[in-house]
């Protein structure tokens, strides 16, 4: 019989879209069953950097590794701290449409959270937000990630659930158990549900405010991804 995990390690990186819709599911999991969770970093611009580029650690300000290295002097303190400035910059980007990569945006935001905004001035500053980042990032691709959302149940990783319209309430812990559930096959590695074209129009609906507000274009895998409607084809981050 299948026990639940009461912790988790959850990978994310702010510029994704998909790991941002698996956050909203796995909170609502935790409001019901009071699951820990613990927030880590992954960066997307690390993985898919493309030959020649700077590595993100050697910009001054680079989109997702600099909201991690605010995540991080957040995450010292608290890690309440850290799940509200996901939250918000995660919201901003992916419900709103609004640059929380701007540092100036991001300073608004965490005043909106009652956190101090001079935590961005603190975060440039501080070096070793690099090292903490790495660490998290470096798990993932130890342990034969490529992306985020990734979980973490002790050294069991999974990739996923890949999902929009987030489930709540017992649907949440539904999945929440059909997820868990994989702790018991250490052998099953992939299953997966092709995507109609109803499906596409959906997610294009889903990240439409993201794609206006990114100034980034989407990989994975090494592939650039388009995200179209009916009418519109955009290719993304």
């Amino acid at each position: 019989m299948n026990i639940e995990p009461e912790e988790v390690d959850f990978h994310f990186d702010v510029m994704c879209p998909w790991a941002y819709q698996t956050s909203k599911w796995i909170r609502n999991v935790r409001q019901q069953n009071g699951l820990a969770i613990n927030w880590k970093f992954f960066s997307l611009e690390e993985v898919n950097l493309k030959e020649g580029k700077k590595h993100p650690w050697e910009r001054d300000w680079s989109y997702g590794w600099s909201m991690m290295r605010i995540g991080a002097i957040l995450r010292r303190e608290s890690m309440d701290d850290l799940d509200k400035w996901y939250e918000r910059s995660g919201r901003a980007l992916h419900e709103e449409g609004i640059r929380p990569h701007d540092p100036i945006v991001a300073k608004k935001l965490l005043e909106e959270i009652g956190i101090d905004p001079n935590i961005v001035d603190q975060s440039l500053e501080d070096l070793t937000t690099h090292d903490e980042i790495k660490r998290d990032h470096q798990r993932v691709i130890n342990a034969g990630g490529y992306g985020v959302p990734t979980l973490f149940f002790g050294e069991h990783a999974l990739y996923g659930p890949v999902l929009i319209e987030p489930p709540q309430g017992d649907a949440a812990l539904r999945l929440w158990a059909a997820v868990t559930s994989w702790l018991e096959f250490p052998y099953l590695y992939e299953m997966q549900k092709p995507k109609t074209r109803e499906d596409e129009k959906l997610v294009y609906q889903t990240f439409r405010p993201y794609l206006e507000a990114r100034d980034w274009g989407s990989i994975n895998r090494g592939e650039v991804i388009e995200f179209n409607d009916k009418e519109n084809k955009t290719s993304n981050d």
